[in-house]
């Protein structure tokens, strides 16, 4: 075998195990205090606009509808595998609610870890949304007062999601800086499988508004828009710690096996279909053995497409993670 050869061999060899192997005598690239409590709470805003694409009237091709940001605080422990975390809203929204409505948020969620895998279960909702620049085709608005308001729309979604990571010491429990951190760089490929309930509301109401409704395209009068799907998403993490500072990431692409559904006048219909669907997620921030702070973005895309009428929704965070680690009990750091 020529030298060129044994290279290329040695290399698929490499990126079939995974990368950063470590012997009986290494020392991990991760601290972890599972078996300390860990109290930790965090502060910033999350968002869930969505919008429906479809030639409407007015050479209207795109509906966007908002919510009015607030400001969430969430309150969570974290001991061994498991974590708990409670979110609510504080203060005011934070544009004028005469233009932007009034938005209430709530999430639930929990996660937990074991071995190679990291699994997360949430819960939120979204109430208050407002149709931006209605006053294109609704008269009784205008600009000084552009958008239709809808105090009865609601979004709200249900996920289970789990990755799986093929190097074994990629801790996601390490990435998010509540129960460890990491020590050195450490790079794997995952798989993420994902199962999701969510849509769009507005009670009695359909949500596209009545001047936009499509008389030959009954779903334009559709009140609810709504999706059960799951998939597997395959990705690539990093993470790397120097002097107490960390940064770490996930992305990832995939696709979903979708049912999806339109209620009019109480009767609803369903279909089976796919859709695209992306894994973001970047983590910063400072860890000792005593305290963190990290800082927290998490991206997360919805579609529902049916036939020329496309619903799209994106759900983003971005939020500082402070917490302290009680006992700081250590475990063994070498394998």
């Amino acid at each position: 075998m020529s030298s060129f050869s044994r290279n290329i061999f040695h290399f698929l060899i490499t990126i079939f195990l995974g990368f950063n192997s470590y012997s009986q005598k290494d020392t991990l690239p991760y601290e972890s205090y599972n078996k300390s409590a860990v109290w930790y709470s965090d502060f910033g805003f999350n968002t869930a606009p969505f919008s429906f694409n479809y030639k409407f009237n007015n050479g209207i091709d795109k509906l966007k509808y908002r919510n009015n940001y607030k400001n969430l605080i969430g309150l969570g422990v974290s001991y061994k595998w498991l974590s708990l975390r409670l979110s609510f809203a504080i203060g005011e929204n934070a544009k004028p609610i005469d233009k932007f409505g009034k938005t209430n948020y709530g999430s639930l969620g929990f996660s937990f870890t074991h071995k190679n895998y990291y699994s997360d279960v949430e819960y939120r909702n979204v109430s208050g949304y407002v149709i931006k620049n209605a006053y294109k085709w609704n008269e009784s608005l205008n600009d000084s007062k552009p958008n239709e308001i809808r105090s009865k729309t609601i979004s709200y979604g249900f996920s289970v999601n789990t990755w799986y990571f093929k190097n074994d010491h990629f801790k996601m429990d390490a990435v998010m800086g509540k129960t460890g951190h990491f020590l050195k760089e450490v790079k794997t490929w995952y798989f993420k499988s994902s199962f999701n309930v969510y849509g769009v509301n507005n009670g009695s109401n359909s949500l596209i508004p009545k001047q936009m409704v499509d008389t030959n395209n009954s779903k334009t009068l559709s009140t609810n828009f709504s999706a059960v799907d799951f998939g597997v998403i395959p990705g690539y993490a990093y993470a790397n710690r120097k002097n107490n500072w960390q940064i770490s990431g996930l992305l990832g692409f995939g696709a979903v096996i979708q049912n999806k559904y339109y209620n009019i006048n109480g009767a609803s219909r369903g279909f089976i279909g796919l859709a695209p669907r992306y894994d973001v997620r970047l983590v910063a921030g400072y860890s000792s053995p005593s305290y963190f702070l990290f800082f927290v973005t998490d991206f997360d895309n919805k579609s529902i497409r049916f036939n020329n009428l496309v619903f799209r929704q994106s759900f983003y965070s971005l939020k500082l993670v402070a917490g302290i680690r009680l006992n700081k009990k250590v475990k063994n750091s070498t394998k």
